[in-house]
């Protein structure tokens, strides 16, 4: 016990003699990926870094519809409720389920990912939608929009995966690619005229 005591002063010690080692960059969450993190791989650093520094947004993407689409799912109110509910239900579902996927796939990869609410915010595209009430319809057109939105930015990921040489990530991108303009189309159908 003594020792292991002994050890924490030497490295709170080391600390405050050298600093912090590999501090975290606090926006992108790529650089200086603490030691104990950076799961080894055959591709580059900087391959896995540019991959990073794409699918992070998209896991903070997928953190904020997932909201927004509970936000409308516990929000809804009119004639169409029980159908517009339990899709919004089953398609924030899926939308959650996106997110560990990717999270973990940069863990893979020695990389960092999201590690907080702030860095969701800032990291995020999709809008957020504070309103007390919104008419279905809109609510609707804005999600629809919002996954649209969401599969432009998966396949520009993909891009930079596959230019990078990494199948197993570009893999994943076309498999949520495909579920959100699934989620896109299910939305137009409804608003369709």
């Amino acid at each position: 016990m003594k020792k292991l005591a002994q050890k924490k002063m030497v490295s709170m010690d080391s600390i405050k003699a050298h600093g912090v080692p590999r501090k975290l960059d606090g926006f992108n969450g790529q650089k200086g990926t603490p030691r104990e993190l950076s799961t080894p791989s055959d591709l580059s650093e900087k391959g896995r870094q540019e991959i990073a520094k794409v699918i992070n947004p998209l896991v903070a993407d997928s953190f904020a519809l997932y909201v927004k689409t509970k936000n409308f799912h516990w929000h809804l109110s009119g004639p169409h409720f029980r159908d517009y509910h339990l899709l919004f239900d089953e398609q924030a579902d899926q939308i959650f389920a996106m997110i560990d996927v990717l999270a973990e796939r940069l863990r893979k990869l020695g990389q960092n990912t999201i590690h907080s609410i702030g860095q969701i915010s800032r990291l995020q595209n999709v809008k957020d939608n504070d309103e007390a009430f919104v008419e279905p319809e809109r609510m609707v057109e804005e999600l629809m929009k919002e996954n649209r939105d969401l599969t432009k930015r998966m396949r520009e990921a993909h891009e930079v995966c596959d230019k990078n040489k990494d199948c197993a990530t570009t893999s994943i991108l076309e498999i949520f690619i495909d579920e959100t303009e699934r989620r896109t189309w299910f939305l137009f159908e409804i608003i369709s005229k």
